[in-house]
């Protein structure tokens, strides 16, 4: 299987058939699945069918695939990033994702996987702009992306059809484009 990148403790790499197991445990996490669905469990049958699927597929365009499991440098599954063009026919836009377990929390691997990723994206594949998304009351997370150099954008409403608690708050969108990038480490 293809490692994307490395980090002082990261190792990011495709997706395998074998990860199903990982992702279950990953998605029957509460804690971890608070802000995704309320904390609901997902079933087993669905990670190997529908999302571990979704995870292994490649971006039409550029052949990539935007999903990538992370693990620290013992090989132990921690999570995934998500870095994929936003939209289908516009790979300049990409947005920037992680969902990790909560055993790995407030450790620094998001903030460093996804520094990696945004680093790779304006250097390597031609990104002008990342986007992250997550609900307004997610703190932790608004921190990752502010951690990573992103900035608040926007709060915006959808219309779910199981809403959550604190999603009347809303979504909020963070961003940041490949110039602002330059100029900031242009300035270190």
């Amino acid at each position: 299987m293809r490692v994307l990148l490395e980090t002082e403790r990261l190792v990011l790499r495709e997706f395998a058939e074998t990860d199903a197991d990982h992702l279950y445990a990953l998605n029957s996490d509460p804690a971890v699945m608070r802000f995704i669905n309320g904390g609901r469990p997902v079933a087993f049958e669905a990670v190997r069918t529908e999302e571990l699927p979704h995870r292994m597929r490649r971006h039409p365009r550029t052949g990539e695939c935007g999903y990538w499991a992370a693990e620290d440098r013992d090989g132990r599954f921690l999570g995934w990033f998500e870095f994929r063009p936003l939209d289908a026919e516009d790979v300049g836009t990409v947005e920037l994702g992680y969902r990790l377990r909560a055993a790995a929390w407030g450790r620094g691997y998001a903030t460093e996987g996804a520094r990696a990723l945004v680093r790779r994206g304006f250097t390597g594949t031609g990104a002008a702009r990342v986007v992250a998304f997550t609900m307004a009351v997610n703190a932790r997370s608004r921190r990752v992306m502010e951690k990573t150099g992103l900035r608040y954008v926007r709060t915006f409403h959808r219309d779910w059809p199981e809403p959550i608690d604190g999603a009347e708050h809303g979504e909020v969108e963070y961003a940041l484009t490949r110039q602002e990038w330059l100029d900031r480490e242009a300035a270190r």
